[in-house]
C-alpha cells in the first residue's frame, strides 16, 4: 500500500501533460484551422461561415466536457491526495514537499474554475452561432473564436505548471 501515492502522482502528472497537449492542439491547430479564410462581417459569405463555425463548435466543446473535464478533476484530487498522504507521512514521505503538490492541485482548480466562469460563456456563444437567427451577434463569430483561443492560454499554462512542479518533486528522490 506504500506505493499508492507514487502511482497516483505518476498518473496525475501524466494527465497534466495530456491537458497541456490538448490545449496546444486546440489553441494552435484546431480553432485556428476553423478560422482559415474566415470572411469579414461585411462579406456576403460571412453569415454562412458563422453558422458553419457554430455547427463545428460542439465537437470541441464535447471533447472538453466529456474527456478533459474529468482529467482536470483528477488533477485536483490526485495532487490533493498526494499532498495529504505526504503530509501525514512527515519528512519520510520520499516524494518531496507536500505543499508543492497542493500548488499543483490549485493549478487544476484554477483550470476548472476558469473553464466554468470564463470559457463556458464563450462556448455558448460559439455554439449559438449554428442558428442563423440565433441569440448572438454572428458578426462577432471570428472574435468569439479568437477570444476563446486567448482565454484557453490559461488552460495551457496551469496544467504544465502543475505537472512540472510535481515532476520536479518526484525526480528529487
Amino acid at each position: 500500500m506504500a506505493a499508492v501515492p507514487e502511482v497516483v502522482v505518476g498518473t496525475t502528472i501524466a494527465c497534466s501533460f495530456i491537458l497541456f497537449g490538448n490545449a496546444i492542439t486546440q489553441s494552435f491547430m484546431g480553432v485556428p484551422a476553423l478560422l482559415v479564410d474566415f470572411p469579414p462581417p461585411s462579406s456576403p459569405g460571412h453569415s454562412e461561415r458563422a453558422v458553419l463555425l457554430g455547427k463545428q463548435w460542439p465537437t470541441f466543446w464535447r471533447v472538453g466536457n466529456v474527456f478533459f473535464r474529468p482529467i482536470s478533476m483528477l488533477g485536483i484530487f490526485g495532487y490533493g491526495y498526494t499532498a495529504w498522504a505526504l503530509s501525514s507521512r512527515g519528512a519520510s514521505g520520499g516524494l518531496g514537499d507536500w505543499r508543492v503538490y497542493m500548488i499543483s492541485a490549485m493549478c487544476h482548480l484554477i483550470t476548472v474554475i476558469h473553464s466554468a466562469v470564463n470559457m463556458q460563456p464563450i462556448n455558448e456563444k460559439l455554439d449559438a452561432l449554428s442558428e442563423p437567427k440565433g441569440r448572438v451577434d454572428s458578426e462577432l463569430a471570428e472574435s468569439y473564436a479568437r477570444k476563446w483561443i486567448k482565454f484557453n492560454t490559461v488552460r495551457l499554462i496551469t496544467p504544465v505548471v502543475a505537472g512540472a512542479l510535481a515532476l520536479t518533486q518526484v525526480l528529487r528522490r
